[in-house]
């Protein structure tokens, strides 16, 4: 015989309670599972370092996070006077009216505690040109001080990625940064007078009096430079020369450089870029100057581009004194075509593209073998008269253009 047991039955206010009891320990476990908020810190400080001349200003910038680490930064800053800013280099910049911002540039972007970010930029001005003082990193003022933020509204975006847990390096040339380049060096690295690690003097040919050393006196963006006091006299010698191969980079070879000299060039060859040529049999292909004009020079036959004509010399320009200039110029190994640009101008007399032009590549075209650098030499070498002292600084070579 089966026995069947009653059924058991919740009364209403027993279900109720059973529910709420629940809830709150739902509530209870969230809140002791919960971390305690805490406000992040923010807090940043600048280092605006100007040099000058008549008209016109590069403007070295350092900002250093000193709150906690943030991904992708915002520095904005107002001009006092009439400054209009022409080109950056190691972040992007704009302004609108007197209000300037940069932002990092990709490898520079994210900003551990403690770690800054270096970038450049140069300008013009008409009547003044002071020193900005306020500046602000993501909205929060650069003064040195860290205050707590709003965790709930965050000034900045939340990083996808953990924080580096050293700074991003600071060295890269000017002009969006170095990319794939080869060779990408703003000297920042060396230590002492004497070059060192992948830069030696050389003297290729002969020794003179010139020399080639570190300053940490000037520099186009953060704090050092390469020097060479050039000396007159035939085959005086003064290099600073990069000791790794180049010969990789290519079809198309691109060098920049920011160079600031000191004298006019003379109405004499001088050459300040030479290039140790395979295609010459290790003869170089030269950049310098001649009747007070930039020029390229074939050693192998003396041919000059453009042609030392009055109406070539015309087609070339001048290299300015006393203030940094960015020479680039770009070799089609491929086909020998070559081409320059002065400050991201192009300098119709240097320019080679295999079609025969009047008083410009007469000579060039008479050697139809293509040049294939294999490596680069910075500094000063006379054929006669002609003393300068130079600076190089942020150079790069690589594949692709890299703008100044």
């Amino acid at each position: 015989m089966r026995t069947v047991l009653p059924r058991l039955r919740h009364r209403p206010w027993t279900a109720a309670f059973l529910a709420a009891f629940s809830a709150v320990g739902l509530l209870l476990s969230a809140l002791v599972a919960a971390p305690a908020s805490s406000a992040a810190a923010a807090g940043c400080r600048v280092d605006y370092t100007v040099n000058q001349w008549t008209g016109g200003y590069t403007a070295a910038i350092k900002v250093t996070n000193l709150g906690d680490a943030i991904s992708g930064w915002r520095l904005a800053w107002s001009y006092a006077g009439d400054q209009k800013v022409t080109s950056s280099w190691n972040a992007t910049v704009t302004q609108n009216d007197r209000t300037v911002t940069a932002t990092g540039s990709g490898w520079n972007a994210n900003l551990g505690t403690g770690a800054s970010a270096e970038f450049g930029l140069q300008g013009s001005y008409q009547s003044a040109n002071p020193t900005p003082t306020a500046f602000t990193l993501n909205g929060v003022a650069c003064n040195g001080a860290v205050t707590p933020t709003d965790p709930g509204t965050p000034t900045t975006p939340p990083p996808t990625t953990p924080p580096p847990t050293t700074p991003p390096p600071t060295t890269p040339p000017p002009g969006g940064g170095c990319g794939g380049a080869k060779l990408c060096d703003g000297f920042e690295t060396q230590s002492g007078t004497a070059p060192s690690g992948d830069w030696k003097f050389e003297a290729p040919d002969c020794q003179g009096t010139g020399t080639v050393a570190v300053d940490s006196s000037v520099a186009h963006a953060g704090s050092k430079s390469i020097r060479v006091d050039g000396k007159a006299g035939y085959c005086n010698h003064a290099f600073l020369s990069y000791t790794k191969d180049l010969s990789t980079v290519g079809p198309q070879m691109y060098i920049k450089m920011w160079v600031r000299h000191t004298t006019a060039l003379p109405a004499a060859h001088v050459s300040f870029v030479s290039m140790p040529d395979s295609s010459q049999g290790g003869k170089t292909l030269r950049i310098g100057g001649q009747n007070s004009a930039l020029q390229w020079n074939r050693e192998i036959d003396d041919a000059t581009l453009p042609a030392q004509s009055p109406n070539g010399v015309a087609q070339s320009k001048p290299l300015p004194t006393g203030s940094w200039q960015c020479l680039k110029f770009k070799i089609d190994t491929s086909n020998g075509n070559l081409d320059t640009w002065l400050n991201d101008q192009q300098v119709p007399g240097l320019h080679a593209d295999g079609v025969p032009t009047g008083d410009i590549d007469q000579q060039w075209l008479s050697r139809t073998t293509a040049p294939r650098p294999t490596g680069l030499r910075l500094g000063w070498e006379s054929y006669g008269v002609g003393d300068d002292t130079l600076w190089f600084d942020d150079v790069a070579v690589s594949s692709s253009d890299i703008p100044c």
